[in-house]
């Protein structure tokens, strides 16, 4: 650069510069009276909140907020049923029903340094006999630790949040109201079941582009297409001037196209809109159709997003990411589309006769599942399984989390460690299937479960149930936490940990008996009130045929010759764990949130949003908003087979019994975070654990089952973010690789 070009270049930075300055001037204006707005509104839903029949869901529409945003401004709304969705939303908008399983990346979790002190406002709970199990009182603080009599009454009161150290509160869980206001939840969703379908789905042909080399891949053949900058009108002119019309789904396997420009944008989720909302060819449009297992509209979702198109009347177009259900690992086109032939095949060699592979493994999970409900007379549940009411739905939407994932810091680890080690559970949820509850559940109050014997105690809490529990952790715990507690957050958790504390929180039967029989020192748990169901098997035949699937495509690609076929068969087994993993998720049915997007006016003005919804993004031309629409009356909404699941895989996080037989006694050995030495879990994922101590927990290759993932044993800096701790999880496998070649 010359002086000249240097001169030129300060002048267009001035007149950025002068552009800039009133443009700030009238963002804080701006952000000065949201400001204003914002407190205005929680002040207007406070207000409202008192009204005797406030619903959260009706409050929640009018203010352009979540549910969730409405309980922690008014929590005695918590939980509510939702008014019904309406049958399809504008064109603009999609429901994001594809990825109700999928989990996003945690945030990290401000826990507690130190247990709360002695005159901190403590978690009330309800008013009745309380079980104690676990641990003696003297094992706890002098304020938790009193003992009541078995019958004593105490006082209610909401509980009070409890201080985090970062200004937030925690998350208030909503109880079960006392008398016969709860008892009315305990009630069947009338005229609502899981019935089996009596239709097929229709089968959606599809193709397999790489964005990044134009590489195209579909049943009729192979082509390389110029993409210029990989836009929605580029790659539809591209793909249709050589694919027949009838290809209807377009799997982006690598090159992100939604990604490019994202430095453009503040955040990758405006990225991802602008690109779905960008200019499209002649004679496009957004989809508004709607059928059995096609939606409307776009879903903006900053690594999976899906696109959906129409031309005329007749042709339909959806562009997704194959990341959905697998990362493809660098695999070409042609070997992700010979993974998704050897699923189809897998699945139909295991006696899924009506299988189609539908758009995303979620929608794949369910319509499978829907196949195997039982339709012979006479036979229990033969008329379907009942759908729960949406109050106690809400209930396990709000009390029941998803797969732990926990990173942990130092000084509760050392700033150097001795190792990096990676465990993980393959095909976990398989395992934790083959009982689940069905039917309506029964409320165990806390006075009730006192009544109960001590066999018909752990009978309960061996069932498939779900426990608002107060829990003392003892004195000289040294370990992990072992049971969820709710986190400042719409969905976030943390896990206590301190020795002494008392907290108040829901969990399933599984993690309360791992409390109490845990392999170091029982916790102390109080039982407060609970929901207890009938055991059934309704996943158990669905799981069963999936593993069989993935056992195959496992076998298969561990002995076929063919280089190509073996990773296609390995990338199919990942996609077999995907549909089971987020087939559990679509049962949780989270409250219904649509998306949509909408043009900027004249001189970039915002237009009007729908009643409800609130922005979420702006671009130089389009809006993106979403609404929170409650819950849907659906058919298959089932959270308590979801909750069941979780909460069964976290406890075997923990502590699980493996395939693996102790030669000494032939009881099968145990594995898990417990069986490791305090102080060496360094973060949880789902299903796996890091740890700086070796591990030697024998592979059975059966589900559940841990297997090693990744290992440097040498000294490694503890890992203190997100970003710190995926770059070691790299490293860490890569170094296990090299060791096998």
């Amino acid at each position: 650069m010359d002086s000249k070009k240097y001169s030129a270049g300060l002048g267009e930075l001035r007149a950025v510069r002068d552009e800039l300055k009133p443009l700030e001037r009238e963002l804080t204006q701006l952000q000065a009276k949201i400001g204003k707005l914002h407190d205005s509104r929680a002040a207007k839903i406070r207000q409202l909140g008192e009204y005797a029949k406030a619903t959260s869901d009706r409050i929640a529409t009018a203010a352009g907020l979540s549910v969730i945003d409405i309980v922690a401004l008014v929590p005695s709304l918590a939980p509510q049923g939702a008014s019904e969705a309406p049958a399809g939303p504008p064109a603009t908008e999609s429901v994001t029903v594809d990825q109700l399983g999928a989990q996003a990346p945690a945030e990290p979790i401000k826990e507690m340094v130190a247990p709360p002190s002695a005159d901190e406002p403590r978690p009330a709970e309800p008013a009745g006999a309380v079980a104690r199990l676990g641990a003696a009182s003297t094992d706890s603080d002098s304020d938790s630790g009193r003992e009541e009599p078995a019958g004593s009454d105490q006082a209610v009161a909401a509980p009070a949040p409890a201080a985090t150290g970062s200004g937030e509160a925690e998350r208030v869980l909503p109880s079960i109201p006392e008398g016969g206001d709860g008892d009315s939840w305990f009630r069947a969703e009338p005229g609502l079941a899981s019935k089996r379908p009596n239709f097929k789905q229709a089968a959606r042909a599809m193709a397999f582009l790489d964005a990044a080399t134009g590489v195209l891949v579909w049943q009729g053949g192979t082509v390389r297409l110029d993409l210029g900058q990989a836009s929605v009108a580029e790659i539809l002119t591209a793909v249709y001037a050589e694919a027949p019309a009838t290809v209807e789904r377009i799997y982006v396997t690598a090159g992100d196209p939604w990604h490019r420009g994202s430095e453009r944008h503040e955040f990758l989720k405006d990225a991802v809109a602008a690109w779905l909302n960008g200019p499209l060819p002649e004679g496009w449009t957004v989809e508004s159709s709607r059928g059995k297992d096609r939606q409307a509209g776009h879903l903006v979702h900053p690594r999976n997003p899906v696109g959906r198109w129409q031309r005329g009347a007749d042709q339909h177009t959806e562009i997704r990411s194959v990341g959905e259900w697998f990362d493809p690992e660098g695999a070409d086109p042609a070997t992700v589309r010979a993974a998704f032939v050897e699923l189809w095949k897998a699945l139909r060699a295991v006696n899924f006769e009506d299988v189609v592979i539908m758009g995303s493994p979620s929608q794949t999970g369910r319509d499978l599942w829907s196949r195997t409900i039982p339709t012979k007379a006479g036979a229990k549940w033969a008329d379907g399984f009942p759908v729960m009411s949406q109050e106690i739905r809400g209930l396990l939407h709000a009390t029941a989390g998803q797969g732990r994932t926990e990173l942990i810091t130092p000084p509760r680890v050392p700033e150097r460690v001795p190792g990096w080690y990676e465990v993980d559970r393959t095909f976990a949820y398989a395992k934790h299937t083959w009982a689940s509850g069905v039917g309506i559940p029964r409320r165990i109050t806390a006075a009730a479960f006192a009544a109960m014997t001590e066999k018909e105690q752990n009978n309960a809490l061996f069932a498939p149930s779900h426990w608002q529990v107060r829990v003392t952790i003892p004195k000289g715990w040294s370990h992990v936490g072992l049971l969820p507690a709710p986190a400042p957050g719409e969905r976030s958790w943390h896990y206590p940990y301190e020795g002494g504390r008392t907290f108040v929180t829901w969990a399933g039967g599984a993690e309360v008996n791992l409390a109490l029989r845990n392999p170091i020192a029982p916790w102390r748990i109080e039982i407060l009130d609970g929901l207890l169901w009938e055991s059934g098997d309704p996943l158990k035949s669905w799981s069963t045929k999936l593993r069989e699937a993935w056992q195959s495509l496992r076998a298969t690609a561990e002995l076929h010759g063919d280089e190509q076929q073996k990773q296609a068969c390995r990338l199919a087994s990942r996609a077999v764990r995907s549909i089971l993993l987020y087939g559990i998720g679509t049962f949780a049915q989270r409250p219904r949130i649509t998306t949509g997007s909408l043009e900027l006016g004249a001189g970039g003005a915002v237009p009007d949003l729908p009643d409800g919804a609130r922005l979420t993004g702006i671009t130089d031309t389009h809006v993106t908003w979403e609404r929170n629409q409650g819950f849907a009356r659906d058919q298959y909404a089932h959270p308590e087979w979801a909750a069941g699941v979780w909460s069964a895989a976290r406890a075997a996080l923990l502590s699980v019994s493996t395939s693996s037989k102790d030669p000494a006694t032939g009881k099968p050995l145990k594995a898990g975070a417990l069986h490791l030495p305090a102080g060496s879990i360094l973060a949880f994922r789902t299903d796996a654990i890091y740890t700086s101590a070796p591990v030697d927990w024998e592979y059975g290759g059966e589900p559940g089952d841990y297997l090693l993932k990744g290992r440097m044993p040498w000294e490694q800096t503890t890992p203190r973010t997100d970003e710190e701790f995926y770059y070691l999880q790299g490293l860490g496998r890569q170094a296990l690789e090299a060791e096998g070649m």
